[in-house]
Formats: C-alpha cells, structure tokens, sequence
C-alpha cells in the first residue's frame, strides 16, 4: 500500500485544460481575424512609412542607390527654400478651397434629391450617380478633356446654344483649377452614399413635429438636418481635405507630368513625383511628403478642435 501511494504521488499531475473567459475568447478571436490585416499593415504601410522618415534625412538616390549619406535637415532646408515646393503647395491649396466645397456642396444635394421620398426610381438614380467611381481615373480623365476641349467640347457647345462663348478650359490659367475641381465631381458616388447614410439616420418625428409647428423646409434643414448630420459632413471634410492633398492623377494625365500651363498644374505631389522619380532624388521627394503630412496634420486638427462643441453626436455629452 505504501508503494502505491508512493508511486501515486511520484506521478506527475494531469495537465490542467486551457480556459479562456469568454472576452478572451473574443478577443483571440477579434486578433485571430485582424491578423492578416496587421501583417499587411506592417508591411506595406507602416514600414514604408518608417523608411520614408529615414530617408528623408540622407541624399539617397535611386541612380545610385550604393552610394548615400545622411545629411541632417539639409532636405528639409532645401524644400523651404524651393520655389516649386512653394509652387506646388500654393497650387493645392488653391486646388483645395475650391474644390473642397463643391465636392462637398454637390454631394449632399445629390443625396438629398436621391434620397426625397417623392422621387420616382430612386435606386436607378443612385446607381447612375454612383456608377462613374467605377471608371478608372486615367480613362474618365480623358473623357473630360473632350468635353471640355475648347472648339470640340460639349460643355463650351451647349454654352454657345445660350449666347455665352465658353472659356479655355484646359489651357487657361484661371480656369484650369475650376476645370480639375468640375472634372472632381465625376466621382462624388461615395460621397453621396454616405450622406444618403446620414440623412437615413435622422428620425422622422423630427421633421414631423417641426411641420406643425408651422417651419419651412430651409429651417428644418437648417436645424435638424445639418446638426444631426454634423459627424457625417465632418467626416465628408476630412475626406476632401485628404483627397485634395494627394492629388495627382488627372493633373499628370492632363499635362503628361509638366504642370502646364505655366506650372499651374504643378500639385505638391506631382512636384514630388518627379523629384523621386525622374530626378532620382529619393531623399528629397521623402522630405517632400513629410512637410505635406505635416501641414494636412495640423489642418485636420485645427478642424477636429473647430468641430469639437459644434458636431453633434448622439449620446455624447454635447
């Protein structure tokens, strides 16, 4: 009896099975499904991120990728200093303050005329206003310069069928920004599915209850529609402003990379391009981009602090 017992207790202990609470078990499971993404993440995103920031401090180019050396705030020095840099900058900013609230103007407008209850075959319209997001930039950009090309163009014809003679789109200066801005509003689907989303989201008592007591529509728009939709226009905001400053596509496709006419193409990030790609000046292209982060960076902030006690979100404190 005694070896038995002795044997017993020499045995090692069964292992204890595993449990996990059922939050751990969410959360392994969250981790588990996300674990792809964060992969892609690391290396995709943030480790060209990281790489861009060295490089930005070295003269690094892709010629003559053997031979570098870091060389401090000397890029960073050097883009302030350059009047392309300047240029380009000056020209998004441009860019930005008109296209921004057309964008944004045209959207909600769509949205609201696409989402009134009066509206026969709404789903055939959405789709038809959704539908040219679908087209590639390169292809719908060159849809655009002929229908704004100055003898042949639809757009400077039906303005000749009023009286009016329509402007040098393309190759004005002063147009040209607004004509980029119009060419925008080619692909405001996305925009107008969100904003379909939010004034879906507002309750109809609402509007009802303002009805009897005898408000017009612009009131009830003016105070129901755009406070309740604030977190969705804010939203909408911030898109824009991200979008504006990576444009590049159709300034490249319309001025085969040359910022004509006169440089007013000449966008931040196509000044970029060619700094990091026909110039071979890697180190300071990636400079380039971390001033145009930057300067986004504080915009969406002053914006987020702008909007802090004026977008409504229900349930919060405000």
């Amino acid at each position: 009896m005694a070896g038995t017992a002795n044997i017993a207790a020499a045995s090692p202990e069964p292992h204890r099975r595993l449990y996990l609470t059922p939050v751990r078990r969410e959360a392994a499971w969250g981790y588990g499904f996300i674990g792809i993404w964060l992969v892609g993440f690391v290396l995709f995103t943030a480790g060209p991120l990281i790489a861009s920031f060295i490089v930005s401090f070295t003269n690094y180019d892709l010629g003559h990728p053997d031979i570098w050396s870091f060389v401090g705030l000397d890029n960073y020095r050097l883009a302030f200093n350059d009047p392309n840099v300047r240029q380009g900058l000056l020209v998004t900013f441009k860019f930005g303050l008109i296209s921004i609230p057309l964008t944004m103007g045209a959207s909600l407008g769509v949205a609201l005329l696409v989402n009134h209850r009066n509206l026969t075959g709404r789903p055939l319209f959405r789709t038809l206003f959704f539908m040219p997001i679908q087209i590639p930039l390169v292809a719908g950009t060159l849809v655009w310069l002929g229908f704004l090309n100055t003898n042949t163009g639809w757009l400077n014809g039906i303005l000749g069928m009023v009286g009016i003679t329509g402007p040098d789109w393309i190759n004005s200066d002063p147009w040209i920004l607004a004509s980029l801005s119009l060419i925008g509003l080619w692909a405001i689907g996305n925009f107008m599915i969100i904003n379909i989303a939010g004034l879906q989201s507002v309750p109809t008592e609402l509007y009802e209850a303002v009805r009897i007591d005898g408000a017009s529509r612009w009131q009830a728009f003016r105070r129901i529609t755009i406070p309740l939709m604030s977190p969705v226009l804010l939203y909408d905001l911030v898109i824009s402003l991200i979008g504006a400053s990576q444009y590049f596509t159709q300034a490249y496709v319309l001025s085969n990379g040359r910022g004509e006419p006169n440089n007013a193409t000449l966008f931040i990030n196509l000044d970029l391009y060619r700094e990091a790609f026909s110039y071979n000046h890697m180190g300071y292209a990636s400079a380039i981009a971390w001033i145009l982060f930057a300067i986004v960076l504080v915009i969406a902030l002053i914006i987020f602090a702008y909007a802090r006690d004026r977008v409504y979100y229900a349930g919060g404190d405000r």
